[in-house]
Protein backbone atom coordinates (compact mmCIF):
# COMPACT_ATOMS: atom_id res chain seq x y z
CA UNK A 1 0.00 0.00 0.00
CA UNK A 2 1.51 3.52 -0.71
CA UNK A 3 -0.47 7.05 -0.10
CA UNK A 4 0.74 10.14 -1.47
CA UNK A 5 0.51 12.91 0.59
CA UNK A 6 0.45 16.85 -0.34
CA UNK A 7 3.18 18.25 1.74
CA UNK A 8 2.58 21.43 0.90
CA UNK A 9 -1.42 21.47 1.80
CA UNK A 10 -2.85 23.39 4.59
CA UNK A 11 -2.40 25.75 7.49
CA UNK A 12 0.55 24.45 8.83
CA UNK A 13 2.35 22.93 5.95
CA UNK A 14 5.19 21.69 5.40
CA UNK A 15 6.42 21.12 9.20
CA UNK A 16 3.07 19.46 10.58
CA UNK A 17 2.30 17.57 7.14
CA UNK A 18 5.60 15.55 7.48
CA UNK A 19 5.38 15.12 11.10
CA UNK A 20 1.74 13.05 10.62
CA UNK A 21 3.16 11.45 7.77
CA UNK A 22 6.11 10.45 10.34
CA UNK A 23 3.28 9.18 12.87
CA UNK A 24 1.47 7.25 10.14
CA UNK A 25 4.88 5.66 9.05
CA UNK A 26 5.58 4.31 12.54
CA UNK A 27 2.50 3.52 13.36
CA UNK A 28 0.65 1.75 10.01
CA UNK A 29 3.72 0.96 8.84
CA UNK A 30 2.39 2.17 4.94
CA UNK A 31 4.85 3.40 2.67
CA UNK A 32 4.55 7.51 2.11
CA UNK A 33 5.38 9.65 -0.50
CA UNK A 34 5.45 12.98 -0.01
CA UNK A 35 5.07 15.47 -3.24
CA UNK A 36 5.97 19.21 -2.89
CA UNK A 37 9.71 21.22 -2.58
CA UNK A 38 12.05 18.58 -1.95
CA UNK A 39 14.54 20.91 0.21
CA UNK A 40 11.61 22.23 2.82
CA UNK A 41 10.62 18.59 2.77
CA UNK A 42 14.18 17.04 3.36
CA UNK A 43 14.88 19.63 6.60
CA UNK A 44 11.51 18.92 8.15
CA UNK A 45 12.45 15.05 7.61
CA UNK A 46 16.11 15.66 8.89
CA UNK A 47 14.38 16.42 12.37
CA UNK A 48 13.57 12.71 13.03
CA UNK A 49 15.99 10.29 13.52
CA UNK A 50 14.82 6.84 12.65
CA UNK A 51 13.40 8.94 8.78
CA UNK A 52 15.65 6.36 7.08
CA UNK A 53 14.16 3.64 8.78
CA UNK A 54 10.72 4.54 7.21
CA UNK A 55 8.90 4.10 4.34
CA UNK A 56 8.72 7.15 3.23
CA UNK A 57 9.98 8.67 0.10
CA UNK A 58 9.77 12.59 -1.57
CA UNK A 59 8.76 13.59 -4.89
CA UNK A 60 9.53 16.78 -5.99
CA UNK A 61 7.08 19.96 -7.09
CA UNK A 62 8.05 22.78 -8.50
CA UNK A 63 4.21 24.39 -7.52
CA UNK A 64 2.45 25.15 -3.91
CA UNK A 65 -1.34 25.59 -4.50
CA UNK A 66 -2.22 28.21 -2.00
CA UNK A 67 -4.41 28.51 0.22
CA UNK A 68 -6.55 31.40 -1.13
CA UNK A 69 -5.62 30.26 -4.77
CA UNK A 70 -8.66 30.37 -7.03
CA UNK A 71 -9.41 26.99 -8.25
CA UNK A 72 -10.53 27.36 -11.61
CA UNK A 73 -7.19 29.44 -12.32
CA UNK A 74 -4.61 26.89 -10.08
CA UNK A 75 -5.91 23.83 -12.72
CA UNK A 76 -5.29 26.14 -15.64
CA UNK A 77 -1.99 27.54 -14.55
CA UNK A 78 -0.30 25.01 -12.28
CA UNK A 79 0.64 22.12 -14.24
CA UNK A 80 3.68 20.81 -11.76
CA UNK A 81 2.05 21.78 -8.42
CA UNK A 82 2.02 18.76 -5.63
CA UNK A 83 -1.64 18.48 -5.72
CA UNK A 84 -1.66 17.90 -9.55
CA UNK A 85 1.45 15.10 -9.25
CA UNK A 86 0.38 13.34 -6.53
CA UNK A 87 -3.20 12.79 -8.05
CA UNK A 88 -1.44 11.76 -11.06
CA UNK A 89 0.64 9.35 -9.06
CA UNK A 90 -2.90 7.39 -8.43
CA UNK A 91 -4.12 7.73 -11.66
CA UNK A 92 -1.52 5.66 -13.33
CA UNK A 93 -1.34 3.15 -10.28
CA UNK A 94 1.98 4.03 -9.05
CA UNK A 95 -0.23 5.00 -5.43
CA UNK A 96 -3.80 3.87 -3.92
CA UNK A 97 -4.67 7.10 -2.74
CA UNK A 98 -4.15 10.46 -2.17
CA UNK A 99 -4.20 12.69 1.05
CA UNK A 100 -4.19 16.58 1.15
CA UNK A 101 -4.82 18.94 3.85
CA UNK A 102 -4.83 21.84 1.27
CA UNK A 103 -7.57 24.59 -0.96
CA UNK A 104 -10.63 22.54 -1.13
CA UNK A 105 -11.74 23.87 -3.86
CA UNK A 106 -8.80 22.86 -6.00
CA UNK A 107 -8.21 19.08 -4.87
CA UNK A 108 -11.80 18.77 -6.09
CA UNK A 109 -10.83 19.93 -9.68
CA UNK A 110 -7.84 18.00 -9.82
CA UNK A 111 -9.56 15.06 -9.09
CA UNK A 112 -12.59 15.06 -11.10
CA UNK A 113 -10.34 16.15 -13.81
CA UNK A 114 -7.50 13.78 -13.24
CA UNK A 115 -9.28 10.60 -11.48
CA UNK A 116 -12.74 11.03 -13.37
CA UNK A 117 -16.27 9.91 -11.66
CA UNK A 118 -16.72 6.62 -11.11
CA UNK A 119 -19.02 5.15 -13.73
CA UNK A 120 -23.09 5.84 -12.74
CA UNK A 121 -21.57 8.71 -10.50
CA UNK A 122 -22.46 12.13 -11.99
CA UNK A 123 -20.51 14.09 -9.49
CA UNK A 124 -18.03 13.60 -6.71
CA UNK A 125 -19.44 14.14 -2.94
CA UNK A 126 -17.22 15.54 0.17
CA UNK A 127 -18.79 13.62 2.90
CA UNK A 128 -17.91 14.15 6.71
CA UNK A 129 -18.58 12.17 10.00
CA UNK A 130 -20.49 13.97 12.74
CA UNK A 131 -20.92 13.48 15.93
CA UNK A 132 -24.79 12.93 17.32
CA UNK A 133 -26.45 11.43 20.38
CA UNK A 134 -26.30 8.26 19.06
CA UNK A 135 -22.92 7.87 17.77
CA UNK A 136 -20.95 8.98 14.27
CA UNK A 137 -22.79 10.14 11.22
CA UNK A 138 -22.04 11.30 7.61
CA UNK A 139 -22.93 14.02 6.12
CA UNK A 140 -22.66 14.65 2.28
CA UNK A 141 -22.10 16.57 0.27
CA UNK A 142 -20.23 19.21 2.39
CA UNK A 143 -19.09 21.51 -0.22
CA UNK A 144 -18.36 19.80 -3.82
CA UNK A 145 -21.31 20.62 -5.52
CA UNK A 146 -23.40 24.22 -4.84
CA UNK A 147 -26.27 23.23 -7.08
CA UNK A 148 -27.45 19.74 -7.59
CA UNK A 149 -29.54 17.64 -9.53
CA UNK A 150 -31.80 14.83 -7.71
CA UNK A 151 -30.40 12.21 -9.46
CA UNK A 152 -27.00 13.04 -8.03
CA UNK A 153 -28.47 13.49 -4.40
CA UNK A 154 -29.37 9.74 -4.98
CA UNK A 155 -26.00 9.12 -5.90
CA UNK A 156 -24.92 10.65 -3.03
CA UNK A 157 -27.35 8.50 -0.72
CA UNK A 158 -25.68 5.17 -2.08
CA UNK A 159 -22.65 6.00 -1.49
CA UNK A 160 -22.96 7.60 1.18
CA UNK A 161 -24.78 4.31 2.38
CA UNK A 162 -21.65 2.13 1.26
CA UNK A 163 -19.49 4.56 3.14
CA UNK A 164 -21.35 4.21 6.69
CA UNK A 165 -21.18 0.11 6.26
CA UNK A 166 -17.30 0.62 5.78
CA UNK A 167 -16.40 3.51 8.19
CA UNK A 168 -19.59 3.48 10.93
CA UNK A 169 -19.66 -0.68 10.69
CA UNK A 170 -23.74 -0.47 10.17
CA UNK A 171 -24.92 -3.32 8.23
CA UNK A 172 -27.97 -1.26 6.90
CA UNK A 173 -27.24 2.07 7.77
CA UNK A 174 -30.43 4.51 7.96
CA UNK A 175 -30.39 7.01 4.88
CA UNK A 176 -32.22 10.27 4.88
CA UNK A 177 -32.47 13.45 2.53
CA UNK A 178 -32.12 17.16 4.96
CA UNK A 179 -35.19 18.97 4.26
CA UNK A 180 -37.64 21.47 6.08
CA UNK A 181 -39.53 18.95 7.78
CA UNK A 182 -40.20 15.45 8.02
CA UNK A 183 -42.99 14.62 6.23
CA UNK A 184 -43.04 12.95 2.69
CA UNK A 185 -44.12 16.00 1.05
CA UNK A 186 -41.90 18.60 2.70
CA UNK A 187 -38.92 20.22 0.41
CA UNK A 188 -38.48 21.68 -2.94
CA UNK A 189 -38.39 20.08 -6.32
CA UNK A 190 -34.80 18.53 -6.26
CA UNK A 191 -35.41 16.98 -2.32
CA UNK A 192 -38.77 15.88 -3.03
CA UNK A 193 -37.36 13.95 -6.60
CA UNK A 194 -34.27 12.77 -4.57
CA UNK A 195 -36.95 11.39 -1.89
CA UNK A 196 -38.71 9.37 -4.56
CA UNK A 197 -35.58 7.85 -6.02
CA UNK A 198 -33.95 6.84 -3.03
CA UNK A 199 -37.49 5.29 -1.42
CA UNK A 200 -37.33 3.23 -4.77
CA UNK A 201 -33.74 2.14 -4.11
CA UNK A 202 -32.20 -0.59 -2.02
CA UNK A 203 -30.73 1.02 0.29
CA UNK A 204 -32.23 1.80 4.07
CA UNK A 205 -34.23 4.96 3.23
CA UNK A 206 -35.74 6.53 6.38
CA UNK A 207 -37.50 9.51 4.49
CA UNK A 208 -36.69 13.33 5.34
CA UNK A 209 -34.81 14.24 8.25
CA UNK A 210 -34.89 17.90 9.47
CA UNK A 211 -31.87 19.68 10.94
CA UNK A 212 -32.97 19.64 14.34
CA UNK A 213 -32.43 15.65 14.27
CA UNK A 214 -28.75 15.72 12.52
CA UNK A 215 -26.84 15.81 15.94
CA UNK A 216 -30.12 13.86 17.78
CA UNK A 217 -28.67 10.56 15.49
CA UNK A 218 -32.09 10.82 13.58
CA UNK A 219 -29.59 9.29 10.98
CA UNK A 220 -26.91 7.09 10.19
CA UNK A 221 -26.30 9.06 6.56
CA UNK A 222 -27.39 12.49 5.99
CA UNK A 223 -27.83 13.82 2.20
CA UNK A 224 -27.93 17.11 0.97
CA UNK A 225 -26.56 19.82 -1.76
CA UNK A 226 -23.06 20.97 -1.39
CA UNK A 227 -24.39 24.47 -0.39
CA UNK A 228 -26.76 23.32 2.03
CA UNK A 229 -24.06 20.79 3.70
CA UNK A 230 -21.42 23.71 3.81
CA UNK A 231 -23.47 26.27 5.28
CA UNK A 232 -24.68 23.21 8.21
CA UNK A 233 -20.89 22.68 8.71
CA UNK A 234 -20.16 26.19 9.47
CA UNK A 235 -22.21 26.98 11.55
CA UNK A 236 -21.85 23.93 13.58
CA UNK A 237 -18.11 25.03 13.76
CA UNK A 238 -18.76 28.03 14.74
CA UNK A 239 -21.39 27.07 17.12
CA UNK A 240 -18.92 24.36 18.80
CA UNK A 241 -16.21 27.41 18.94
CA UNK A 242 -19.03 29.69 20.76
CA UNK A 243 -19.86 27.06 23.70
CA UNK A 244 -16.00 26.45 24.20
CA UNK A 245 -15.21 30.05 24.57
CA UNK A 246 -18.13 30.41 26.71
CA UNK A 247 -17.25 27.32 29.15
CA UNK A 248 -13.70 28.82 29.27
CA UNK A 249 -14.91 31.81 30.72
CA UNK A 250 -17.39 30.48 33.20
CA UNK A 251 -14.37 28.28 34.42
CA UNK A 252 -12.20 30.82 34.87
CA UNK A 253 -14.77 33.50 37.05
CA UNK A 254 -13.41 32.40 40.21
CA UNK A 255 -11.76 29.85 42.71
CA UNK A 256 -14.61 27.95 43.05
CA UNK A 257 -15.61 27.87 39.21
CA UNK A 258 -11.58 26.49 38.48
CA UNK A 259 -11.89 23.72 41.16
CA UNK A 260 -15.40 22.86 39.31
CA UNK A 261 -13.59 22.93 36.10
CA UNK A 262 -10.84 20.16 37.65
CA UNK A 263 -13.51 17.81 38.63
CA UNK A 264 -15.01 17.66 35.63
CA UNK A 265 -12.19 18.05 33.21
CA UNK A 266 -11.72 14.44 32.48
CA UNK A 267 -15.46 14.46 31.22
CA UNK A 268 -14.85 17.75 29.34
CA UNK A 269 -11.69 16.39 27.32
CA UNK A 270 -13.49 12.80 26.58
CA UNK A 271 -16.44 14.99 24.73
CA UNK A 272 -14.19 16.93 23.27
CA UNK A 273 -12.56 14.32 21.55
CA UNK A 274 -15.96 12.65 19.97
CA UNK A 275 -16.52 16.17 18.34
CA UNK A 276 -12.99 16.52 17.34
CA UNK A 277 -12.47 16.96 13.92
CA UNK A 278 -8.47 15.91 14.13
CA UNK A 279 -9.59 12.46 15.03
CA UNK A 280 -10.98 10.94 12.26
CA UNK A 281 -9.02 13.11 9.81
CA UNK A 282 -10.38 13.93 6.87
CA UNK A 283 -13.74 13.89 4.35
CA UNK A 284 -13.25 11.25 1.40
CA UNK A 285 -14.14 12.69 -1.79
CA UNK A 286 -16.65 9.74 -2.81
CA UNK A 287 -16.95 9.52 -6.50
CA UNK A 288 -13.81 9.59 -8.14
CA UNK A 289 -11.27 6.77 -9.31
CA UNK A 290 -9.42 6.22 -6.87
CA UNK A 291 -8.79 7.37 -3.10
CA UNK A 292 -8.91 10.90 -2.22
CA UNK A 293 -9.01 12.28 1.32
CA UNK A 294 -9.62 15.84 1.63
CA UNK A 295 -8.01 17.15 5.28
CA UNK A 296 -9.01 20.27 7.19
CA UNK A 297 -6.76 23.46 6.43
CA UNK A 298 -5.85 23.61 10.07
CA UNK A 299 -4.84 20.05 10.23
CA UNK A 300 -2.34 19.42 12.85
CA UNK A 301 0.07 16.47 12.37
CA UNK A 302 -2.38 14.18 14.29
CA UNK A 303 -4.93 15.08 11.70
CA UNK A 304 -3.04 14.20 9.32
CA UNK A 305 -1.75 11.10 10.61
CA UNK A 306 -5.43 10.11 10.85
CA UNK A 307 -6.31 11.31 7.79
CA UNK A 308 -3.51 8.56 6.27
CA UNK A 309 -5.05 5.75 8.21
CA UNK A 310 -8.76 6.82 7.20
CA UNK A 311 -7.32 6.57 3.62
CA UNK A 312 -5.69 2.97 4.85
CA UNK A 313 -8.70 1.79 5.66
CA UNK A 314 -10.60 2.96 2.57
CA UNK A 315 -8.00 0.93 0.73
CA UNK A 316 -8.08 -2.10 2.57
CA UNK A 317 -11.97 -2.46 2.25
CA UNK A 318 -12.24 -1.87 -1.47
CA UNK A 319 -14.41 1.13 -1.09
CA UNK A 320 -14.87 2.30 -4.73
CA UNK A 321 -15.50 -1.31 -5.36
CA UNK A 322 -18.46 -1.87 -3.35
CA UNK A 323 -19.73 1.85 -4.22
CA UNK A 324 -19.15 0.44 -7.94
CA UNK A 325 -21.64 -2.84 -6.94
CA UNK A 326 -24.02 -0.19 -5.51
CA UNK A 327 -24.34 2.11 -7.99
CA UNK A 328 -25.06 -0.70 -10.37
CA UNK A 329 -27.47 -2.41 -9.04
CA UNK A 330 -29.60 0.22 -7.19
CA UNK A 331 -29.26 1.96 -11.13
CA UNK A 332 -31.64 -1.36 -12.75
CA UNK A 333 -33.80 -0.45 -10.20
CA UNK A 334 -34.45 3.13 -10.78
CA UNK A 335 -33.81 2.50 -14.28
CA UNK A 336 -37.15 0.25 -14.35
CA UNK A 337 -39.31 3.05 -12.90
CA UNK A 338 -37.73 6.55 -13.78
CA UNK A 339 -39.67 7.47 -17.19
CA UNK A 340 -37.25 7.41 -19.91
CA UNK A 341 -34.80 5.51 -18.25
CA UNK A 342 -31.81 6.30 -16.28
CA UNK A 343 -29.33 6.10 -18.97
CA UNK A 344 -31.77 8.57 -20.67
CA UNK A 345 -31.18 11.48 -17.86
CA UNK A 346 -27.60 10.49 -17.85
CA UNK A 347 -27.32 11.81 -21.09
CA UNK A 348 -29.55 14.47 -20.73
CA UNK A 349 -28.04 15.50 -17.71
CA UNK A 350 -24.57 15.53 -19.95
CA UNK A 351 -25.73 16.83 -23.11
CA UNK A 352 -29.07 18.72 -22.13
CA UNK A 353 -32.73 17.53 -22.86
CA UNK A 354 -35.92 18.88 -23.09
CA UNK A 355 -36.99 18.19 -19.82
CA UNK A 356 -36.43 19.87 -16.44
CA UNK A 357 -34.04 17.05 -14.49
CA UNK A 358 -35.20 18.15 -11.12
CA UNK A 359 -38.72 16.83 -12.54
CA UNK A 360 -38.16 13.00 -11.85
CA UNK A 361 -41.57 11.69 -10.55
CA UNK A 362 -43.01 8.40 -10.20
CA UNK A 363 -44.52 7.01 -12.94
CA UNK A 364 -48.21 7.08 -13.62
CA UNK A 365 -50.39 3.62 -13.51
CA UNK A 366 -50.58 4.77 -17.16
CA UNK A 367 -47.25 4.93 -17.74
CA UNK A 368 -46.31 1.24 -15.99
CA UNK A 369 -48.72 0.09 -18.40
CA UNK A 370 -47.09 0.75 -21.68
CA UNK A 371 -47.37 4.56 -22.59
CA UNK A 372 -45.28 5.52 -25.01
CA UNK A 373 -42.60 7.74 -22.40
CA UNK A 374 -42.24 4.53 -19.97
CA UNK A 375 -39.60 2.67 -21.67
CA UNK A 376 -36.75 1.91 -19.51
CA UNK A 377 -32.75 1.22 -20.77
Amino acid sequence: MKIVVDAMGGDYAPSAIVEGAVLAAREYGVRIVLVGQSDKIHDELAKYEDRNDLHIRVEHADEVVEMDDVPAKVIRAKKRSSMKIGLEMVKKKEADAFVSAGNTGAVLGYATLILRPLKGVDRPAIAVQLPTRKGPSILLDAGANVDCKAIQMFQFGVMGHVLAKIVLGKESPGVGVLSNGEEDGKGNEVTKSAFQMLQKSHVNFIGNVEAKEVYRGGADVIVCDGFTGNVALKISESMAEMIGENLRTVFQTNLLSKLGYLLIKPYLDKQKKSVDYSETGGAPLLGVNGVCIIAHGRSSAKAVKNAINRARELIEKNLNDHIREEIESNIEELSVWVRGGFWKHIKDIAFGGEEDQNNHHLPSKKDKLGSPDSGSN
